[in-house]
């Protein structure tokens, strides 16, 4: 049991460190109105998030991505996400037509 208690103490303290947060997102969300500037906010900054995230992994990708052009990269992201906005943004266009358009590209390099 004494090998253990490094994985315990790693384990309790990374439930708590993100539970305790989540808490608090839970509480503080349901004061929130649907249309408020702090909940219009919130979705921007998460959006920001997931963009800046997203725009790493396409210019910085590691991996087998990061054996595929810069250019291949770039057209897969960008012609799925005009597909995406034309397909009336529907999220399965949006992940399917960029990995279809990086697929074939790797095959066809």
């Amino acid at each position: 049991m004494q090998d253990y208690w490094p994985y315990i103490v790693i384990i309790v303290a990374g439930w708590l460190a993100t539970d305790m947060w989540r808490w608090f997102g839970v509480l503080a969300g349901n004061r929130l109105q649907e249309g408020s500037e702090a909940l219009n906010w919130v979705r921007a900054v998460a959006t920001a998030l997931v963009m800046a995230v997203t725009a790493k992994l396409v210019v910085f990708p590691t991996g087998t991505l990061e054996a595929s052009p810069l250019w291949l990269r770039l057209a897969a992201a960008g012609v799925g996400f005009a597909v995406f906005l034309l397909a009336g943004q529907r999220v399965i266009v949006g992940v399917v037509v960029p990995l279809a358009i990086l697929g074939a590209g790797l095959l066809w390099l």
